[in-house]
């Protein structure tokens, strides 16, 4: 990473580095320096990636949030190297939580590299009341302060202007002694990084790492605290609606109504609004008219019917599916639920939904923040499976994205389920939504308690509150839209090649023969069936909806509308699992949920059978079933959480 870092700075130019706490505001800066866009987000831990610009013939890196420089995080570690490489660095800090970001400014002012503070975000400590001395605390620091707000563009021109004025600062004498004693070729910066222990540069200088680490800590933390004690004066409390509207939001009483209001639009957004009508637009629209121009066009160049035209061009063509899923289906979806995140990220809500939910998941081995993808997986999969980035650890992903694929069903899926169970009966509803729930609880358990590593605690900050500029979190939503996109087209085209040429070959015919067995033997549905899941794993809801042509009896509805609730999402999704989890980890996650599926299914059909007279159930038999089923459930889950669990 550092030489491609490297290899962007011209001659006699100068490492620019922005450093600072996460959600500071360092991409905007970022984006005022450079003029390139980055993300921008009130969310802790945004900027994962390095982000690279130009300013004045210089290169600007971005590097994440971190609230110290070591290596017991990979954000440390890259940040530490950056800095030690740099020649300026621009210190962001949170004017209202100066105490706190003064310890990474400090840690950098002991590394011996120029630096220059800005206080980002003054308007809001103003607005709580607090009055920073800057010309007490630049001369406290040694280094120059601008006072700043950066998404207002205020004090931007001020740093621009004093940038190239950043210097060292001023050291506690007694820790350059220390410093000094450090018997290794190196520079201030690493010398000072052996002295408290860090591991990788001891190691990279030659050195045995020093055991100042908890003194050195101490002693920071005591000039930070110090010195925002004297440059900081209360002007006396001044709560504001945003405050309180803060706090109501983590109480469970005011919190968790409005949360299911914000959910509630959420969906009715995305998983109504774009999802049923903007997409019932969009795709129409190019299976109506891209569609037939393109097979029109290659019809009278290859010749109607050919093999390459079918491969092209037919229901599964490359050229017609491909696009027509990625702009007529996938683009509104994307865009609508990267928008709704980019505003639940820069009001500062999205942290307190998910401190508010963080108990109530942790049994499924989630923290709070799998809230989101799992609502909007009740809208859409594909976008709910997009959104567990969001996650913090990768157990965690894998737990929400099997949850996601086995037992979501998404709102196109809904409707048709709706319009099976208004057939049914309430009776036959109420038994499903039963079995799902018992279903997808014993699974999140079993996972959490089985899988490698240990749930990851939800350390997460809550920063203030604040209305969303319109310019930055379009931007955001249209940039991360575009960058998915452009991902996703490769994975798209190489699925649709696969079933055109399962279609040109006949296999696609024999798969129905294959699975027929199955669906008659085990599921005891009519042959006829397994159109519906061939269908399934294309568009579930074109496998939904098939199942409103078939007459069969009331118990073989339910049976075949669990079983593809529960198989793997349509082909959309499925390439967004591949994508996000890889190949190896995806086709194995999608073989597992397919054969749990058809399990679970056998055996309700079975069960089912028993409890039924004349392929329907009553009331008092269905209310058994459930009960039966919810009860193994409970016990299922109980057994596994009262079990001594294996050392990792």
């Amino acid at each position: 990473m550092n030489d491609g870092i490297e290899s962007r700075i011209p001659a006699g130019g100068k490492k620019i580095v922005l450093a600072g706490n996460p959600n500071v505001g360092k991409s905007v800066f970022f984006n005022a320096l450079t003029g390139l866009y980055a993300d921008v987000a009130n969310y802790p831990g945004t900027t994962l990636d390095i982000a690279c610009g130009r300013y004045n013939g210089d290169v600007v890196i971005d590097t994440p949030g971190v609230y110290g420089v070591s290596s017991y995080s990979e954000e440390e570690e890259i940040t530490r190297d950056i800095i030690l490489a740099a020649d300026i660095v621009v210190n962001i800090v949170d004017t209202v939580h100066l105490e706190r970001d003064l310890f990474l400014t400090l840690q950098i002012i002991d590394m011996g590299v120029p630096i220059i503070v800005a206080l980002n975000m003054a308007d809001e400590a103003e607005r709580g009341g607090m009055r920073i001395n800057h010309a007490l605390l630049e001369e406290l620091l040694g280094i120059p302060v601008v006072r700043t707000v950066a998404v207002h563009h205020t004090g931007i021109d001020e740093l621009k202007e004093k940038i190239y004025q950043a210097r060292p600062g001023l050291v506690d004498s007694s820790l350059l002694e220390k410093i000094s004693r450090v018997s290794t070729p190196c520079s201030r910066g690493e010398a000072l990084l052996i002295l408290e222990g860090d591991p990788a540069v001891s190691q990279r200088c030659g050195a045995a790492p020093g055991a100042e680490l908890e003194s050195v800590y101490r002693s920071r933390r005591e000039r930070a605290n110090q010195i925002a004690s004297l440059v900081v004066k209360e002007a006396g409390e001044n709560q504001g609606f945003a405050d309180k509207l803060g706090r109501w939001m983590l109480l469970p009483v005011t919190g968790f109504p409005l949360l299911l209001l914000t959910l509630w639009g959420i969906y009715e957004l995305v998983g109504v609004f774009i999802a049923q009508y903007l997409v019932g637009f969009t795709e129409p629209m190019m299976s109506g008219y891209y569609e037939p121009a393109i097979q029109s066009l290659l019809g009278g160049l290859l010749g109607p019917g050919s093999v390459l035209t079918t491969i092209l061009a037919g229901q599964y063509g490359v050229l017609t599916l491909t696009v027509t899923y990625l702009i007529g289906l996938l683009l509104p979806l994307v865009l609508g639920i990267f928008l709704v995140m980019a505003i639940l990220e820069d009001s500062g809500y999205l942290p307190r939904i998910a401190t508010l939910v963080d108990r109530s998941l942790s049994a499924l081995g989630l923290n709070g923040q799998a809230v989101i993808p799992l609502i909007l997986g009740f809208g859409c999969v594909t976008m709910a499976c997009i959104s567990t980035r969001l996650l913090n650890s990768d157990r965690e992903r894998r737990i929400a994205i099997f949850l996601l694929a086995f037992g979501v069903p998404c709102s196109a899926q809904m409707a048709i389920i709706m319009a099976v169970f208004a057939r049914l009966g309430p009776t036959y509803l109420l038994l499903y939504i039963l079995i799902l729930f018992s279903i997808l609880t014993t699974t999140g358990t079993f996972l959490a308690r089985y899988l490698p590593g240990v749930p990851a605690p939800l350390l997460i900050e809550l920063p203030p509150l604040r209305l969303p500029q319109p310019k930055n979190f379009i931007k955001k939503a249209w940039t991360r839209s575009y960058n998915f996109i452009k991902e996703a087209l490769p994975l798209f085209a190489g699925g649709a090649l696969f079933l055109s040429i399962l279609e040109v070959t006949g296999l696609l015919q024999g798969l129905r023969a294959l699975l027929t067995p199955l669906t008659v033997n085990w599921l005891h549905l009519p042959p006829q069936i397994a159109d519906v899941f061939i269908m399934g794993a294309i568009r579930k809801e074109f496998g939904a909806a098939t199942i409103m042509n078939l007459h069969m009896l009331p118990i073989q509805d339910f049976v075949v509308m669990l079983t593809l609730t529960l198989t793997v999402p349509c082909i959309a999704s499925t390439m967004v699992i591949l994508k996000e989890r890889g190949w190896r980890e995806g086709i194995l996650l999608w073989c597992v949920i397919y054969a749990l599926a058809f399990l679970i299914g056998g055996v309700t059909a079975h069960l089912l059978e028993a409890f039924s007279k004349s392929g329907a159930l009553n009331a008092s038999s269905s209310l058994l079933f459930g009960l039966i089923i919810f009860i193994t459930g409970a016990v299922l889950v109980l057994s596994m959480w009262f079990r001594p669990r294996k050392a990792d």
